[in-house]
């Protein structure tokens, strides 16, 4: 890997394209470099991955209102949309929409932390929406892929966006248009110029996972893998982009992160002076394989809620009585407290009428309904009753979270072995008993108990779609998917998954 400075440059300096990070990473997406058996093998899982979470959440009222948008733009010979018939195609960038939106809904697949956080699954949908539309092959995909999470990964181990409330999204519409030039055997040019259109297109803001969260939790990845197809198709038409888009003058990291904070403190002239970032990036020839850092979740929450799930299910084989908890302190990082804990400061997060998605950014609720139940489910354990329930209610408003210097140093380390997102728990009982444990990542993490495998992505997707599918569906998409690098050019729409004739839910009318 080399290490890439950025930093801020006056457009006077007129900085060439070759010192600009966006042409790396188009040099990155440009190099014919092989995927590697492990890394094609985890792509796979992904696929799989995405596919379980997909259908688990195929009628909840988010997926049904963007697949209802994206069957208004149907096309020949274009991609295919999840639970509908592969025969029936439509525009890829919509179809990037309505499958990433039903990819994310349950906040399920795979996670990757670092600097930032990031989904790198949201990856897939786009990548594999263009390469339906364009007929390229199971090994076309999985170059394309490869370098969707290695962009992506390597943009989250160095660029922080949340500190400047800025939504992880634009670390993942750059990737996407990265994969997407990858698939497409692009020149660097045009891979560098989609790049950059897709970042100048892809700020959003943090209120999205902020308050009252709402169901654009789920649309804002989809919109920008929806924003990265359209960047590439612009681009292949000729036309270009702001630019430098990273280090320019103007650019996002002059007025949107750490140029605009350096700038606010010291003076705009000063923002030219420091390095703030060093992107990791493979050099030329080397392999991409990012996608193996990155991890799936096995309980539909967020991912800093994966261990201490775990841990509340270890934990209450020690608790009797529920009733007779005076407290439960949960020391842990910085972003588990500040972000879903009672750091964040979100009276939300109390709240039983909130919203699931509101619901699964709440480690205090979490944690009670884990303790109390033993079991996670992705559809039960969000229910309003179940929310509602007068005992979980009270042990959830005894739940305090506390950050610990050294579970941030963990969550920061750039060692594997110290990498940390869980935390530990404190139980103080009314007599004065104190229970206490600790557990650093979920069982799932490939460094936890029972790191996931090929079977276990199979049995995710067997109990997922379970019910929803038929079986002989579940069967031929395990098959045809475990066999990728072997799919003909033209062939990809067997990685769709459909729904029985009828089974879909109808969403409201809108525009399209």
């Amino acid at each position: 890997m080399q290490k890439h400075e950025v930093k801020l440059y006056p457009s006077k300096s007129l900085l060439k394209r070759e010192d600009q990070l966006a042409w790396k990473i188009a040099g990155v997406a440009a190099d014919k470099v092989a995927v590697e058996k492990d890394v094609a093998g985890m792509i796979i899982n992904r696929i799989i991955d995405n596919a379980s979470v997909a259908i688990a959440a195929i009628n909840r009222r988010p997926v049904t209102s963007a697949r209802t948008m994206a069957l208004g733009h149907p096309r020949k010979g274009g991609a295919t949309i999840f639970g509908v018939a592969g025969a029936k195609r439509f525009s890829p960038e919509w179809a990037a929409w309505a499958n990433g939106t039903a990819v994310r809904e349950l906040d399920m697949h795979d996670t990757f932390l670092a600097a930032d956080y990031s989904h790198p699954g949201d990856n897939i949908p786009p990548i594999l929406a263009v390469a339906q539309t364009m007929e390229k092959s199971g090994r076309d995909l999985l170059r394309g892929l490869a370098t969707g999470y290695e962009i992506q990964i390597d943009l989250v181990k160095a660029i922080c966006l949340h500190e400047h409330k800025v939504d992880h999204i634009a670390h993942l519409c750059p990737s996407a248009a990265a994969g997407i030039g990858t698939l497409l055997k692009l020149p660097q040019e045009t891979i560098y110029q989609a790049v950059q259109q897709a970042l100048h297109v892809s700020i959003s803001f943090r209120q999205s996972r902020k308050g009252e969260i709402s169901s654009w939790k789920a649309f804002a990845p989809a919109h920008a893998g929806k924003l990265a197809v359209e960047a590439v198709d612009r681009a292949m038409r000729g036309e270009g982009a702001p630019s430098p888009i990273y280090e320019g003058e103007d650019s996002v990291i002059g007025w949107v992160l750490s140029g605009r904070t350096m700038a606010d403190k010291e003076g705009r002239e000063a923002a030219y002076q420091p390095v703030y970032y060093e992107v990791p990036l493979p050099g030329a020839g080397e392999p991409k394989r990012a996608i193996l850092d990155s991890y799936t979740k096995e309980h539909s929450a967020e991912y800093q809620s994966q261990a201490l799930i775990d841990l509340a299910f270890r934990m209450r084989e020690k608790i009797t009585d529920f009733d007779a908890i005076e407290r439960i302190l949960i020391h842990t990082s910085h972003h588990t407290h500040y972000v879903i804990g009672t750091g964040a400061n979100d009276p939300q997060k109390m709240d039983p009428k909130a919203s699931r998605e509101t619901l699964d950014h709440s480690i205090m609720y979490i944690f009670a309904v884990a303790l109390q139940d033993g079991r996670w489910h992705h559809v039960d354990s969000y229910a309003p009753k179940r929310a509602g329930r007068a005992d979980t209610v009270r042990l959830w408003h005894k739940i305090e979270t506390r950050e610990e210097a050294e579970w941030t140093r963990r969550y920061h380390s750039r060692d594997p072995n110290e990498l940390s997102f869980g935390g530990r728990v404190e139980i103080t009982m009314k007599d004065g008993s104190v229970l206490s444990d600790e557990l650093a990542v979920a069982n799932a993490h490939p460094l936890g108990a029972k790191p996931f495998g090929r079977a276990d992505y199979i049995n995710k997707f067997q109990i997922l779609t379970d019910g929803i599918i038929s079986a002989k569906e579940s069967d031929r998409f395990l098959a045809d998917v475990q066999d990728l690098a072997r799919i003909p050019a033209g062939e990809l729409e067997v990685l769709n998954v459909a729904l029985p004739k009828g089974a879909l839910a109808e969403g409201k009318p809108g525009i399209f």
